[in-house]
């Protein structure tokens, strides 16, 4: 007697339709919601279930929307397949972030939250990370001695903040998904630095102020002014001089693979050309004592203009020590050795000094 009846699996294997298998993304059309469990009309290729826990979260759905949905198992003993709404959004999500990640498409990201390392984000329904290193110069964290709070404060005012970022990094096997800020304005930075040239005066924002000195954003390129380029004058405090927030206008003195070298002291005239034109070698000159070192003693003969007294020409005495023979903010008299115009330095000398007083001293008697 002929078989009749065929089971489902010989009827798909009759017809042009693939047998639905674990991993699937296939569309239906909602044909019930209940209170634990939503109803799925696969076509030709049955009907399915998707519990309310695989519902992505958020989601809203109505009777007659049409969705799509990953297959967990193709057919329980009910006869029915078993779905997901969460993990077909997932596996769409790899898939196009796999897509942008290979062509390199700049994307734009709002970052829902942060941590010490960096922003949190979540892209095409996967969620992945922003390291601080990867942030541009317009938002990287400067702050001083690498205050965790101050850097965590810093990340926290970009998130809920729209950035443009390149994929660095993107593997569905290990769960990973890296975004870089700076690539996504590589290209960018590469034409801005092509239009600059050592010398030039450039404005911008100063964003951090540390010990050895600021750090400036210029439309969006990251510029230093070392603690040495800030003023003429000797620098102790760089915060003394400039603070986070301010607009400045500073000369670039040195162009780096990505950053700028800048100077602030340079936009001015060096007050030392004008004021060293009141000593000559052979004067005999005051000056206060502003450093002192196991090799010499800096002394301060003008508002800018600075000698050395090398140890050598301290005393006859080979052994002296300059800790005891001077003290801070001491003024004492000198005789003026050389003056080096090109190099910006003077020497002096207190044992010379003293025999010049000493003989004028005796001449005049």
């Amino acid at each position: 007697m002929p078989k009749t009846t065929l089971t489902m699996d010989e009827l798909l294997a009759q017809s042009d339709i693939e047998a639905l298998k674990a991993g699937d993304v296939v569309e239906g059309t909602v044909t019930s919601i209940k209170k634990h469990e939503v109803w799925i009309n696969l076509g030709a290729k049955g009907v399915g279930v998707v519990l309310r826990r695989e519902i992505g979260h958020g989601q809203q759905i109505s009777e007659g929307d049409k969705v799509t949905v990953s297959v967990i198992d193709p057919e329980l003993d009910e006869g029915y397949s078993l779905l997901s709404m969460r993990r077909a959004v997932k596996d769409r999500g790899w898939e196009e972030l796999e897509r942008v990640f290979a062509e390199q498409e700049i994307v734009e990201i709002m970052p829902y939250d942060a941590n010490r390392g960096g922003l949190l984000v979540e892209l095409e329904g996967i969620r992945g990370f922003l390291p601080v290193s990867q942030l541009a110069a317009g938002h990287y964290p400067r702050v001083s001695g690498a205050d965790k709070d101050e850097i965590l404060q810093k990340l926290n005012a970009l998130t809920n903040t729209t950035l443009r970022v390149r994929i660095l990094d993107v593997s569905r096997k290990e769960n990973k998904l890296i975004f870089s800020e700076k690539e996504a304005v590589k290209d960018d930075m590469a034409a801005r630095f092509s239009s600059l040239k050592i010398g030039d005066v450039v404005e911008g924002v100063v964003t951090g102020v540390i010990d050895f000195g600021a750090f400036v954003n210029v439309d969006g390129i990251e510029g230093l002014i070392h603690i040495s380029e800030i003023s003429w004058e000797r620098v102790d405090n760089p915060r003394n001089y400039v603070k986070v927030g301010d607009q400045i206008k500073a000369k670039i003195i040195s162009i780096d693979k990505d950053r700028l070298s800048l100077s602030l002291k340079q936009m001015t005239e060096d007050p030392w050309l004008s004021e060293v034109k009141a000593f000559k070698k052979g004067d005999v000159v005051e000056g206060k004592i502003t450093r002192i070192t196991p090799f010499g003693a800096f002394v301060q003969l003008s508002p800018s203009v600075e000698a050395l007294v090398h140890v050598s020409e301290m005393s006859d005495d080979e052994s002296v020590d300059p800790e005891k023979l001077f003290q801070l903010n001491e003024k004492k008299q000198f005789k003026v050795l050389d003056i080096d115009n090109e190099n910006r330095k003077i020497a002096l000398s207190l044992k010379k000094s003293a025999s010049k007083k000493a003989k004028v001293e005796k001449e005049s008697k």
